[in-house]
């Protein structure tokens, strides 16, 4: 058997490079699943596999390696289903803006939920700095404050002018990075600039909605150099998590795990038990009651989540 990385992914198609430089169209036979979960595309990019030539360019993929680690979410049209969209990476990048269109917070931390598993180091990327006022730089230097402090690389940029662009460069050089953003947040332009050529497709925001018209429609991985390579993401317009319990939240937000070995018990939930350190923690200005509010309206979801699985199940 053929040994090669997934370059493409188009839902039906994968696109395989093997150790020579040549890419196969492949598809997959059979059901797959990730630690018993179903998912809607059982090979991501970045995912290394084995595979039979068929014909011409054209083959068939018999194995799936060990993955390093992956990022999944809740599919958006399948919800009782997962949908890889990476794996084998080294680092994240989360592409947003405060303005045009306008922040939308609480998705960074739900970003986040997908990262924090394996540890992946994640840099929160705010382009569109060309539109700041003072408004919107005292907002950036707030989030800055909050997810600096607990080990994400923040800062700004603007794809239109190249101001900064010398941060994202320097966080992509030498790793497989998988980048990702809500739709109308710049992302294609930046990968466009990144690559010196027009492959990713973009458009004109919506004088209406302020939202992207069109968005990448699949996921691939492009070779910045020999070393560098990113991995393009479609936007995202929400993200969910069906495969996540109430444990994996409180896990999972790092800073208020660190604060729960202090709870007077080891099954705080941070909410209403009494003696809990995460609270106490926020109430003298550790931790984020931003970050908390958030971690909240997660903690509700995946309990409403899990309980209409278990009516369902009796």
């Amino acid at each position: 058997m053929h040994k090669g990385i997934i370059v493409k992914s188009t839902g039906s198609w994968y696109h395989i490079k093997d150790a020579h430089g040549t890419v196969y169209q492949a598809r997959i036979i059979g059901k797959f699943r990730l630690n018993g979960l179903k998912l809607t595309n059982p090979v991501a990019v970045g995912d290394r596999v084995r595979f039979i030539i068929e014909e011409e360019n054209k083959a068939l993929i018999k194995e799936i390696d060990n993955r390093e680690n992956y990022v999944v979410r809740q599919s958006p049209r399948k919800k009782h289903f997962l949908h890889l969209l990476a794996a084998n990476i080294d680092r994240a990048i989360l592409i947003m803006t405060i303005k045009s269109p306008n922040l939308k917070q609480g998705f960074i931390d739900r970003f986040l939920m997908m990262t924090e598993p394996y540890n992946i180091p994640v840099s929160i990327v705010f382009n569109k700095m060309d539109l700041h006022g003072e408004r919107e730089e005292r907002m950036f230097d707030y989030l800055r404050g909050i997810y600096e402090k607990i080990g994400y690389r923040t800062y700004k940029l603007s794809a239109k002018t190249g101001d900064n662009f010398d941060l994202l460069q320097e966080d992509l050089k030498g790793k497989t990075t998988l980048v990702c953003g809500q739709s109308g947040v710049g992302k294609s332009s930046i990968i466009n600039q990144l690559l010196d050529d027009e492959v990713a497709f973009t458009d004109e925001l919506s004088g209406f909605s302020g939202k992207g018209q069109h968005t990448t429609t699949f996921a691939e991985m492009y070779d910045l150099d020999e070393e560098s390579h990113i991995i393009d993401t479609p936007g995202m317009k929400s993200l969910s998590f069906n495969h996540y319990t109430p444990k994996d939240i409180v896990h999972n937000f790092k800073e208020l795990f660190q604060y729960s070995s202090q709870c007077k018990f080891s099954d705080c939930t941070h909410r209403n038990e009494p003696k809990c350190a995460v609270k106490q923690g926020i109430e003298a200005g550790e931790i984020s009651e931003l970050r908390y509010l958030n971690y909240l309206q997660l903690i509700e979801e995946t309990e409403d989540q899990n309980y209409w699985e278990r009516l369902k199940d009796m």
